[in-house]
């Protein structure tokens, strides 16, 4: 990043500009995030909320970035309405067709066709192992991304929409994907879901449970405790990387969005620089908010989430 436009975003995103807008700024935290993103090569955006005393630190957070799989965080809050309304049930089955199948390595596309599996073990899929092929079956099953930006819009998310096979949304899925949100919104929307306010009390409830079972383990979760339930739906395309937590932290809970673009870095692995990015920033979050908590990641979890030697 250019030293002009990193100070134009510093200025934009400091202590002050977020006082402005009546939330309490953590003013020590946005300096620490400041100096983290320093240097990154790409566009970073950062929105953290300490709950119960709602101070934030916030870089960009703000600007529309892709989702990638994040978008499957509204997709669930969809199919959650869906059923709400008596569209779906939770437990109903679901016979698989080969023509549904998403290029990749979804667990949902190795099934034979004519296979049968409940709603409740689609969303488990769409969440727990970001499986796209279910996701865009549930989508579907949900009223289509129309209707999912229809309740995002009723509710208040003004750039939170679906637009990979959404009528008239071609153009933003040209630009951004599957998806658009900003790190803001897609914080909130954990928020909601967590204080039970998503849909239903109900809904959300069981909404929470799906969101603390991610596969996806070694960016941001990897620097939180294993004992402390967290939130979470991760999403990486060829130059984006992000995460959302909802963090259940002993003293408190808090909510952490980092979302990257136009990254230099497009390499799947490990050590690309959006990773390395995420876990450095949800590591200092915790250790902010925690300060008392000698626990720390123990060395050589590497292995567990690397490309397998020779690859």
């Amino acid at each position: 990043m250019h030293s002009l436009a990193l100070a134009l975003l510093l200025v934009i995103a400091s202590p002050t500009a977020a006082a402005s807008t009546g939330t309490p700024a953590d003013s020590v935290l946005q300096a620490q995030i400041e100096e983290a993103i320093a240097g990154f090569d790409g566009e970073v955006g950062v929105y953290i909320q300490h709950l119960p005393s709602g101070r934030e630190a916030s870089v960009q957070a703000d600007r529309r970035f892709p989702t990638a799989s994040m978008i499957k965080v509204p997709l669930l809050v969809g199919v959650f309405d869906a059923i709400e309304r008596g569209d779906l049930h939770y437990q109903q089955p679901l016979t698989y067709r080969d023509s549904l199948a998403y290029p990749g390595d979804d667990i949902a596309a190795s099934l034979t066709d004519g296979a049968e599996l409940s709603v409740a073990r689609a969303v488990m899929l769409m969440i727990t192992d970001s499986d796209n092929t279910t996701s865009l079956w549930l989508q579907d099953l949900a009223g289509t991304g129309t209707t999912i930006n229809r309740w995002l819009e009723e509710h208040g998310y003004e750039h939170t929409r679906v637009n990979s096979r959404t009528e008239g949304r071609q153009g933003d899925w040209e630009q951004y994907g599957w998806g658009q949100t900003t790190p803001r919104e897609m914080a909130r929307l954990l928020v909601q879901i967590d204080e039970g306010a998503a849909v239903s009390p109900a809904a959300s409830d069981e909404m929470r449970r799906v969101l603390t079972r991610s596969r996806y383990s070694g960016e941001g979760l990897a620097q939180i405790p294993p004992s402390v339930a967290v939130l979470s739906k991760q999403g990486s395309v060829r130059q984006s990387r992000s995460e959302v937590m909802l963090v259940h932290a002993p003293s408190g809970p808090y909510v952490l969005c980092i979302i990257t673009s136009e990254q230099a870095d497009e390499r799947y692995t490990y050590d690309n620089e959006g990773y390395v990015l995420l876990r450095r920033l949800s590591r200092l979050v915790y250790e902010h908010m925690e300060p008392d908590d000698p626990w720390a990641p123990p060395a050589d979890t590497e292995r567990f989430h690397s490309n397998p030697p020779g690859e």
